[in-house]
């Protein structure tokens, strides 16, 4: 390298994953080739924070390295970093953005296998990538495939039509007998938006026209609960087989045909249709039939598939009304044969009105039992449902059911509104008890009763012992009388003549003190207070309960 002149580093560089290949390309710069190299380094953010050489990228005199052999995890995040080298000199290091290998990846061509018929391709394929991909090893049951097909031979009808399938199996009818056809397949998945390549172009005529052609028109019906398979053929004195197959085994590549089982019943029939056995009516299934006459077979007619949640022919439901109450009424659904549909998921949808009127109200249920509230009392209502079937976007809905009404019961208010004002009037009784209860022992802790409780009354009947339990301020008062104009009072106080006294009765809260308001008569009150006063209480036993007069 001449001297001052710098290296410069790869220029338009990028990543390119095809399935499992992994490709590092760069633009060549003016240099001889033979002089300058390329090397990379590789690094996973946040679990290595050092850069590590890259294998297969090392030392490269062309525009390309392959680094497939790379151990990394297709979901992991990864970085490189590329320079030129020419002798002791190197470039500085050209840092790529980082990439998730498997958000990068295209999808490559899948391998594509055909076989003909006089008036049919059949196309079998094989997922992208090999069978042990490291990068589709998750996803190879999730491709969904777009077939291209046309006509490639001179004064043959002009074909040219794209078929998407999300099976590995397709078989494109209604062709021209010996016609050269084209084919050509792209893979997808389908919640990934990775771009695709298609496959190489193949080709293929198809033979001589079958002398017994392949019935047409394949269906399955319902006819008295059960379901029957039927098809149309124009030639007589042949025989037909049924064969069916499992919805789940067209997901895996390869051929099929020995997967098909032959029906019950139609191995060899001698009329375009068939009785299913039960547990295929309950199942997502394909039938195809063919012809036979002797030796020779028509080929297979084009396959019908059968699922049970969307093609089923569900009968009108019968409806039934009966009252619970004066408000209420109690809806009943249900099937003439319910074996049939023991094992679907129905809904029902019932419209209920008032026999009088043309308003109606429309309830939807899963139920097969349930109860219509708030009705009026002695009141006839009408009923009628249809099932439905959701078993996605084309749901299937029966016919109307009968019609059924009934009237409620006479009588007062509905029994849950009656519940809940007995309820209601409950706790507003037991509010006001426990309020009332709250203040009585409010009262009682604050401003307790004069009288004893009931219970220290009844041990202490007698009234000088529960004198004894009062404090001062409620003991029992005693009663005294003041002699107002007292004319004669005898020295030996036994008797006084009611007619020459008058009483004044009055009640003292001084604990026996006494007061006599005629001063003079503080002698004669003194015995008088005495004699007055309790059997066998004398002025001792006053002085005790307060002050002395």
């Amino acid at each position: 390298m001449p001297r001052g002149t710098r290296l410069k580093p790869p220029q338009n560089v990028e990543v390119d994953i095809l399935d499992d290949t992994f490709t590092l390309r760069w633009d060549r710069s003016g240099e001889s080739a033979g002089d300058v190299a390329v090397s990379a380094d590789y690094q996973i953010p946040g679990t290595v924070d050092n850069w590590t050489k890259l294998p297969g990228c090392q030392h490269v005199t062309s525009a390309a390295c392959d680094f497939s052999s790379l151990n990394t995890h297709v979901y992991e995040e990864i970085k490189l970093r590329v320079r030129a080298e020419e002798g002791n000199h190197t470039s500085p290091w050209r840092e790529l953005d980082p990439f998730i290998p498997f958000q990068q990846a295209r999808i490559g061509p899948p391998k594509v296998r055909l076989e003909a018929e006089d008036k049919a391709i059949a196309v079998s394929i094989s997922p992208p990538g090999a069978e042990d991909s490291i990068m589709w090893h998750l996803d190879r049951g999730n491709f969904a495939y777009s077939v291209v097909i046309w006509s490639n031979a001179s004064g043959a009808p002009t074909r040219n039509e794209t078929l998407h399938s999300r099976y590995p199996r397709i078989k494109i009818h209604k062709l021209v007998p010996e016609t050269t056809y084209c084919v050509t397949v792209k893979a997808r998945l389908l919640l990934q938006r990775n771009p695709a390549e298609f496959s190489p172009v193949h080709c293929v005529s198809t033979t001589v026209e079958n002398e017994l052609p392949a019935p047409e028109n394949v269906q399955v019906v319902l006819e008295n609960q059960a379901y029957v398979l039927k098809w149309d053929y124009t030639r007589d004195n042949v025989t037909f087989q049924a064969q069916w197959l499992n919805s789940y085994l067209k997901r895996f590549p390869g051929s099929d045909s020995e997967k098909w089982a032959p029906v019950q019943g139609c191995e060899r029939a001698h009329v375009a249709r068939c009785a299913l056995p039960r547990d295929l009516s309950r199942k997502e299934v394909y039938f195809r039939v063919r012809a036979a006459r002797g030796n020779r077979s028509s080929p297979w007619s084009e396959e019908e598939k059968f699922d049970a949640g969307r093609r089923a022919v569900i009968p009108p439901p019968v409806v039934a009304l009966k009252p619970l109450d004066s408000h209420s009424l109690q809806v009943a659904i249900g099937f003439p044969d319910r074996t049939e549909f023991q094992f679907y998921v129905l809904t029902y949808e019932v419209s209920f009105w008032e026999n009088t009127s043309n308003t109606e109200k429309t309830i939807v249920e899963q139920k097969t039992d349930f109860a219509v509230p708030g009705l009026k009392p002695q009141t006839v209502y009408c009923a009628a449902a249809r099932a439905l079937l959701e078993a996605g976007p084309r749901s299937q809905r029966s016919g109307p059911s009968n019609t059924a009404c009934a009237r409620t019961e006479a009588g007062g208010a509905p029994r849950a509104w009656l519940a809940a004002g007995v309820s209601t009037a409950l706790a507003a009784l037991l509010g006001l008890c426990a309020v009332a209860a709250l203040g009585k022992l409010v009262h009682y802790v604050f401003f307790p009763s004069g009288k004893p409780p009931s219970t220290i009354d009844e041990c202490f009947p007698e009234e000088p012992v529960r004198n004894l339990l009062l404090s001062t301020s409620v003991e029992q008062t005693e009663k005294c009388f003041v002699i107002e104009n007292v004319d004669t009072v005898s020295a030996d106080v036994t008797h006084v003549d009611e007619d020459h006294k008058t009483y004044n009765s009055q009640t003292s809260q001084d604990s026996g003190n006494y007061s006599i308001e005629d001063g003079s008569a503080e002698s004669g009150g003194s015995h008088i207070g005495e004699e007055l006063g309790p059997p066998g209480a004398g002025t001792g036993a006053r002085s005790a309960g307060g002050r002395s007069a």
